[in-house]
């Protein structure tokens, strides 16, 4: 049988696809500060999740923490963005949908991390 991707790892790439271009359009002088944190909250959440994968136990739980804590951020970042007028009410809207994708697919994974 195919090895099949997780579809939380799905989700998150096809997030970060669709923030990188969008944040081409926030202000430049922003790039090099808010910008970057966005995007660093948005890796460092693929990141942990990846190393989560590669773990388990009491590690994969600690990985998976901070992986919830860096979506936290990009959710904080998020609304800011929108409350700047950086993004509009439609792409907001997309967005938080991804996130909140993602978010459930994260606390199903630390459920069923914590029950084994």
């Amino acid at each position: 049988m195919a090895n099949v991707e997780m579809p939380i790892f799905t989700r998150t790439f096809d997030f970060l696809s669709w923030l990188l271009p969008a944040t081409n359009n926030f202000p430049r002088a922003q790039r090099h500060t808010f910008t970057r944190r966005l995007l660093d909250a948005a890796f460092d959440l693929r990141e942990r999740l990846e190393e989560a994968n590669l773990r388990r136990s009491d590690e994969r739980l600690l990985r998976l923490a901070l992986a919830d804590e860096a979506l936290a951020r990009v959710r904080v970042y998020l609304r800011l963005a929108l409350g700047w007028g950086w993004l509009n009410d439609g792409q907001y809207e997309h967005a938080a949908k991804m996130v909140v994708e993602i978010g459930r697919l994260l606390g199903g994974w630390q459920k069923a991390t914590a029950s084994k």
